[in-house]
């Protein structure tokens, strides 16, 4: 039997934006915002990163072969070691600059999903009460986008 080919990663890299910033990820980006009872998980970026040393939610670039679901389950397997069957996606946010735009996937945590920093991206990741979220030194764009994100994860039942 032969190996199935692993699909091209052609996502990576920066887009210069109309906004006047730079975005990572050829075709958009993607993260999964993870709750679990009134928490979410974060991770702490590791220094060397892109806006390092703060907390936000596992992501990165979506692949052009990609949906951004598959891209948001993909970077939080990469990143924190939990698998599609381990979630139940809710919902999903997006903020849209035009050519480029970054979709937050929001889903619950089943059981037995434990998350860990599975790569050098990550100097931790740790569920945080939702109240708490503000406390820490978040990701600018992640931190920008928060109270939306809070305001959809109140609605969810």
């Amino acid at each position: 039997m032969v190996p199935m080919a692993m699909a091209a990663r052609d996502g990576d890299g920066w887009v210069d934006c109309p906004c006047g910033g730079k975005h990572w990820g050829k075709y958009g980006a993607a993260g999964l915002l993870l709750l679990r009872d009134q928490s979410v998980l974060l991770q702490h970026r590791a220094p060397w990163v892109h806006n390092g040393d703060t907390w936000g939610i596992p992501g990165g670039a979506r692949d052009s072969h990609e949906s951004f679901i598959e891209a948001a389950i993909r970077e939080a397997h990469e990143e924190v070691g939990i698998t599609a069957d381990e979630i139940e996606i809710l919902n999903e946010s997006s903020e849209s600059h035009g050519q480029w735009s970054y979709h937050t996937i929001i889903a619950t945590a089943l059981a037995p999903c434990e998350p860990i920093a599975a790569n050098q991206e990550s100097i931790e990741v740790r569920w945080i009460e939702i109240a708490d979220v503000t406390t820490l030194t978040l990701h600018p764009a992640f931190g920008r986008n928060w109270e939306k994100l809070r305001e959809i994860i109140q609605r969810l039942p």
